[in-house]
């Protein structure tokens, strides 16, 4: 080998090296951000399990903001459609003045349902971050994928498991206090 070739081959290999460098620097600082919008979304789910609701959140990030958050509410407002994604993209659509919401990303602490999932990919949604997976009826990849199904004239991008265990945790303890409370109730009419 010749030296121009030799340094041909070195150049080649730094921006190599500088390219794998600069991409898991953006997938670190991608990491940290999801980690903080998560939390957010936990928020949010802890104010349904306070009402006695299955603990589920969402909020709704666009240009680094959220503009959009929902909690379950599906007994307290006796509405099948009060579930968190709905209530969070209610309020993002009223934020940009459409019902598209290109360049948002959902963080959802428990894999969206198929309504939900359908509805992300009705308003175009350009990701989805999910906290644990559902699996008897999570249609981000458990029972089913409606977010990344070819024949649809939209996918979402999907990542899973960010705060996986505080988002499993969450919904454990909640199902765990709901069997002893109807437990107990059982033992008193007795």
């Amino acid at each position: 080998m010749n030296d121009s070739t030799e340094k041909r081959r070195q150049r080649f290999e730094e921006r190599q090296r500088r390219k794998e460098q600069a991409l898991a620097e953006a997938e670190a600082a991608q990491h940290k951000t999801d980690l903080r919008y998560m939390r957010q979304a936990l928020t949010q789910a802890r104010k349904a399990y306070a009402l006695g609701e299955v603990p589920i959140g969402c909020v709704i990030v666009y240009e680094d903001k959220v503009i959009g958050r929902g909690y379950n509410r599906r007994n307290t407002d006796k509405s099948t459609l009060s579930h968190a994604e709905i209530t969070a993209m209610k309020k993002a659509a009223k934020y940009l003045d459409d019902w598209r919401l290109e360049g948002c990303t959902f963080y959802v602490t428990l894999e969206p349902c198929q309504m939900c999932s359908g509805a992300i990919i009705q308003a175009r949604a350009d990701r989805v971050v999910i906290g644990c997976m559902n699996p008897k009826a999570g249609c981000g990849g458990s029972v089913m994928n409606i977010l990344e199904a070819d024949g649809f004239n939209h996918k979402a991008k999907v990542t899973r498991g960010i705060l996986e265990e505080e988002c499993s945790r969450m919904l454990k303890d909640f199902f765990k206090s709901l069997r002893q409370k109807l437990k107990t109730e059982d033992k008193d009419e007795l």
